[in-house]
């Protein structure tokens, strides 16, 4: 059976608004395949927050493509492929992504909340929010990557137990000869003052014994210089 030209851009047009009518159907609160975003704007901007309009929905709708293509590469995913719905004006929507294959099929779960993962920094940068501003309800973000250190833990471990015996090495080597130098020095001082209170002792003497002898009595001397009237 031939159809004509008009006739079969007619069907190919009932098609398209079909396959787009069922896509849509399937974009609705608590979807299997769906998500619900909860964003903060006012929260996280104060009195530099903007204004949620469909412009930038689109560019909500654009980055989560890109996001898509980010992770399965090879596969054309379009704007058209982010569908949403459900949305409030406290800025929550339901939204849900679709085959650039088959635009009835939804992606699976897996694959949406793994590319939104990988790109959830760049998501965020482009409405200036974060984590806890622009909500993925029931996607855990990927935590960052602890940093590895240049040097192994265990290296580390090492080292500081090498250098604890180490240094109970140097000090059971240098404390016999400090503590035979500190003695040392502890007999000289006993000796020096052993010394400095015998010579004091050894003066008091002497002038003890000086005040001692007294003074002569001229009259009773030998001397014959004297003794002679």
């Amino acid at each position: 059976m031939l159809y004509s030209q008009g006739e079969m851009l007619e069907k190919i047009l009932l098609l398209f608004c079909l396959s787009s009518a069922l896509a849509e159907n399937l974009c609705r609160p608590d979807a299997s395949n769906g998500y619900k975003v909860r964003l903060s704007i006012k929260r996280a901007l104060g009195d530099e927050a903007y204004v949620w309009n469909q412009d930038e929905m689109f560019l909500f709708r654009a980055t989560l493509a890109f996001a898509m293509r980010n992770h399965l590469s090879g596969q054309d995913f379009q704007v058209s492929n982010i569908l949403v719905c459900d949305e409030t004006p406290r800025v929550s929507f339901w939204f849900i992504v679709t085959s650039p294959l088959d635009a009835t099929r939804p992606v699976g779960k897996e694959d949406v909340e793994e590319a939104i993962r990988k790109s959830r920094s760049r998501i965020n940068s482009a409405f200036l929010l974060t984590d806890q501003t622009l909500e993925f309800i029931g996607i855990i973000p990927t935590l960052a990557a602890p940093v590895s250190p240049d040097t192994p833990p265990w290296l580390i471990v090492f080292g500081v137990v090498m250098g604890s015996v180490g240094a109970g090495i140097i000090v059971l080597l240098v404390y016999p000869v400090v503590h035979k130098r500190l003695k040392k020095d502890e007999e000289e001082e006993e000796l020096e003052e052993e010394e400095g209170e015998e010579e004091t002792r050894r003066v008091k003497t002497m002038e003890n014994g000086a005040a001692g002898d007294g003074a002569h009595n001229l009259s009773f001397t030998d001397d014959e210089r004297f003794t002679q009237m």
